[in-house]
């Protein structure tokens, strides 16, 4: 079972695909989460990248739909917004899963991997003004990064 900060970095990994996505970041990340998700092997990074070009894909068409206006382009973002949440908790998911499956000394470098890239990937999206890049909410549960600064908000009477 992973820590707090594990799933909270899993979160944020799930965020960051999704907006990074049709970004000037996502080459980068696409290839470097790539190679961490293959570990080595040339076939697994072949199918992360496929799974990760079919998400950008999903994605922009999701963000195409949502640009109508009017009564339609309502349900119409509605849509966009729900594949982004989608492709978010997938990547989530499979973030946890590979943090889950890695050896304790292997979880740490690749959660200090998967930071500097999701930093990098901000840097790059950041807005000129600063402020925050990333919002997920895991139950009771919000989760708020931008700016270098990560905020954890707990709605539970979990001391």
């Amino acid at each position: 079972m992973l820590d707090e900060a594990m799933v909270a970095l899993a979160a944020s990994v799930g965020s960051g695909v999704v907006q990074a996505a049709g970004t000037d970041a996502w080459l980068a990340l696409r290839n470097r989460l790539a190679r961490l998700f293959g570990r080595g092997d040339r076939q697994q990074e072949g199918v992360q990248l496929e799974r990760l070009d079919r998400t950008a894909a999903e994605l922009t068409a999701a963000g195409q739909d949502g640009d109508g206006d009017g009564p339609e382009g309502n349900e119409r973002e509605g849509t966009a917004s729900e594949e982004r949440a989608r492709h978010g908790a997938a990547w989530r998911a499979r973030t946890e899963d590979l943090l889950e499956q890695l050896e304790p000394d292997e979880r740490a470098v690749a959660a200090a991997e998967l930071r500097a890239l999701l930093d990098e990937a901000a840097a790059v999206a950041r807005p000129a003004t600063g402020g925050f890049t990333r919002n997920t909410f895991l139950g009771p549960t919000a989760i708020q990064s931008g700016d270098g600064n990560v905020q954890v908000n707990r709605f539970d009477s979990r001391p």
